[in-house]
């Protein structure tokens, strides 16, 4: 086909993608799940474009995987997810050990696969994806230490499991010891943070020091300095996917000029690579073939979502109360066990064996593909129901405020913008009971169209947008105290992200 033609057809299918994002929204299905159908329609059992290439797939999907995990970075409170980083890092590390050994076992035992494929299986299954969970529990009312785990083990646990992946799928050499995985896996993820502590730190001061002629260039810089993040650290043979996400995360909780142009940018461009991602992999897959692994892969999803994810959140809980880190109870462990959910990363981390030419590869593939269909129709809507039955979503809360900057370099300010969801207890608080710091002030209201300056007693309702001046030093402090009054009311504490003390 004419480039044209190929310019045409791709801008109808993201221009229905993004349509389509409106239906997963309603329902509550990650949005993947629709773009693997869009793949599936323009492939070879629908409009029969030819697409078979695993090796073209595996490049193509690890680029889109970094883009995705830099806008994860990116668009990631450092402050929302501190507290949940030593039980992230665990879920990251021992959680995804578990879960490969229990995999496998039941695999080999069950399936009857060579301990290779069954280690394969395991180690691509064992990640969770970043924009599955992204696009889920950010609609949930949690926690924040809650969603906080969820989010920083999925930009966390892709390191990790590639590296597994990778090792496993050497033709012709023998599986690894238990010592050569430990100490290969060490090494690259230790290479991918140091390259993440020297280049986000450095990019962070050299944006902050360079005057560049358009304010829509310090978006692409970010991206950009995310990239050479990747491509230094798997240069210098260590963890790119570990590289590119801390670098996102430095780079997104410094005080960057236009964060918040950088963050809708990141988050466009996330979208579109994650649009073209599925829609590839759903060109790449062949449903006629699928029948025959549909058992096999039903199987092995059941073991995953039913043993290997709660036995590896269970050790976790238990290692990281046992190091007095966090205490996770058991209803929260049930629901991190029930919300792990798997998207494009273990389809694409199947295209490493199958490119790299392992035996019955592409039956794995096509389980894998299986398991991520099934069990995300499965898990995905039914979140919000499994969160209020165990007791871990506080009903009627507001979903956490949408907090945008503006930074005034030469005053040393910033200027917020804040919406006021539904739910949220700023309803009806008038704007002197906000007790903001001195160095803070509501200075207008957007209500239905119509703007105007507050006074001290203007109550405030839900939906309006409230433009806050704030010395660059207190806006912490600022955005923790509006957040306190939206989940908590006008007697919240001052310091408390939930409103308590």
């Amino acid at each position: 086909m004419k480039l044209d033609v190929w310019l045409l057809l791709g801008a109808v299918v993201v221009i229905a993608a993004i349509a389509s994002v409106r239906v997963a929204h309603r329902s509550g299905l990650p949005s993947l799940l629709l773009f693997l159908g869009f793949g599936f329609l323009l492939g070879e059992s629908g409009f029969g474009i030819p697409f078979d290439d695993p090796m073209i797939a595996q490049q193509v999907g690890l680029g889109a995987l970094a883009l995705i995990l830099a806008e994860g970075g990116l668009t990631t409170t450092w402050s929302h997810v501190r507290k949940s980083v030593p039980t992230a890092m665990a879920l990251a590390t021992l959680g995804v050990a578990v879960s490969i050994v229990v995999v496998a076992l039941a695999v080999q035992g069950l399936l009857g696969a060579d301990w290779r494929t069954a280690l394969i299986l395991g180690a691509v299954l064992a990640s969770t994806d970043a924009a599955a969970v992204f696009s889920v529990l950010r609609r949930l009312p949690l926690p924040t230490r809650l969603s906080g785990i969820l989010e920083a083990e999925s930009g966390f646990n892709d390191a990790p499991t590639v590296i597994v992946v990778v090792l496993l799928s050497q033709v012709g050499k023998p599986v690894p010891n238990v010592g050569e995985f430990v100490m290969h896996a060490a090494m690259e993820l230790a290479i991918g943070a140091a390259v993440a502590g020297l280049l986000g730190p450095a990019g962070a001061y050299a944006l902050r020091r360079v005057a560049l002629p358009a304010s829509g260039l310090y978006p692409i810089a970010v991206l950009a300095l995310t990239f050479v993040a990747y491509g230094g650290a798997v240069l210098l043979h260590g963890s790119g996917f570990l590289a590119v996400y801390l670098t996102a995360l430095i780079l997104g909780n410094a005080r960057l000029p236009h964060r918040a142009a950088t963050r809708g940018f990141a988050e466009g461009a996330a979208w579109l690579a994650q649009i073209g991602l599925f829609v590839m992999l759903g060109l790449l897959a062949s449903p006629l073939e699928m029948p025959v692994d549909v058992v096999p892969g039903l199987i092995a999803g059941t073991v995953l979502v039913l043993l290997a994810r709660p036995l590896s959140v269970i050790a976790c809980a238990f290692l990281v109360k046992l190091a007095r880190l966090d205490d996770i109870d058991w209803r929260e462990q049930a629901f991190l066990s029930w919300a792990g959910l798997r998207g494009a990363v273990p389809i694409v981390l199947a295209t490493i064996p199958w490119a790299a030419g392992v035996g019955h590869a592409e039956h794995l593939f096509n389980q894998v593909f299986v398991i991520v269909i099934v069990f995300t129709l499965l898990q995905g809507p039914t979140l919000p129901y499994v969160a209020r039955v165990l007791g871990v979503a506080v009903e009627g809360e507001a979903r956490d405020l949408d907090v945008e900057s503006a930074p005034l370099e030469q005053l040393n300010a910033d200027l917020l913008q804040v919406k006021v969801p539904q739910g949220s207890l700023l309803h009806g608080v008038e704007v002197f009971e906000l007790r903001l710091p001195v160095d803070a002030a509501v200075t207008l209201i957007v209500r239905e169209g119509r703007t105007f300056v507050p006074t001290g007693t203007t109550r405030l309702r839900s939906e309006d947008q409230l433009l806050v001046v704030t010395t660059a030093s207190c806006r912490e402090q600022v955005e923790r105290r509006l957040r306190a009054v939206s989940r908590r009311g006008k007697l919240a504490g001052w310091y408390g992200e939930r409103g308590m003390e």
